[in-house]
């Protein structure tokens, strides 16, 4: 309440409209309404942080593309070797084997591989053949001392290189890989003919 005779003082303060300068040009104020929401404004990164993470980015890509060969190369190497050790082991059995061969081509010369054991003989020469052993040597063959071995060496006119006449011992490989080299006697050009491209002749040395 006021006393009689002092002026009424109001309680409220006058109310003052600030103008925004925010506002873009030919932008119309208008009213708010109730229930909008006023969207929040994301800080625009800067042109140096970008940068970065497109950096960071590229490095992890990088990174990722050499994990991936590097596992590929893995699993290739991993592959191969399993292959090379069944390889090499399947070689080391049929290797063993090899007397039994040399029996058995002995016994059909002495004709004995009849009956029973010749049914024998063919299905053990069937499946070393499905396991890759093969052989080789046959009369006539050009003489190759990466394939052969030479116990004689004769010379004749009917040659033009060194050739295998007889082959004493059959010769084994399983695909690529020599077990053993075949034993030849073999023919050779005589000495007053142009040698040429022939291969040098190294007798084997006897086996007890």
């Amino acid at each position: 309440m006021t006393r009689p005779g002092e002026p009424h003082r109001s309680c409220a303060r006058p109310l003052v409209i600030v103008g925004s300068d925010c506002r873009q040009p030919g932008a119309t104020l208008e009213p708010r309404r109730r229930g909008d929401i006023e969207p929040a404004r994301q800080p625009a990164a800067a042109p140096a942080e970008a940068d970065l993470l497109r950096t960071r980015l590229r490095e992890r890509t990088a990174d990722l593309q050499r994990l991936q060969a590097e596992y590929d190369n893995y699993r290739k190497r991993v592959r191969r070797d399993r292959r090379a050790v069944g390889e090499i082991a399947v070689a080391n059995v049929l290797t063993g084997l090899l007397p039994v061969l040399d029996a058995l081509d002995e016994a059909r010369a002495h004709g004995v591989v009849t009956g029973g054991f010749r049914l024998v003989a063919d299905v053990l020469e069937t499946e070393l053949a499905s396991l890759g052993l093969e052989a080789f040597g046959a009369a006539g063959d050009p003489f190759d001392p990466a394939l052969y071995e030479a116990v004689s060496c004769t010379r004749a006119d009917h040659v033009e290189r060194p050739t295998c006449s007889t082959i004493l011992r059959p010769g084994y490989r399983v695909g690529d890989q020599l077990l053993r080299p075949a034993l030849a006697e073999v023919t050779e050009p005589p000495a007053d003919q142009p040698a040429g491209t022939s291969p040098t002749i190294r007798l084997a040395r006897p086996r007890p």
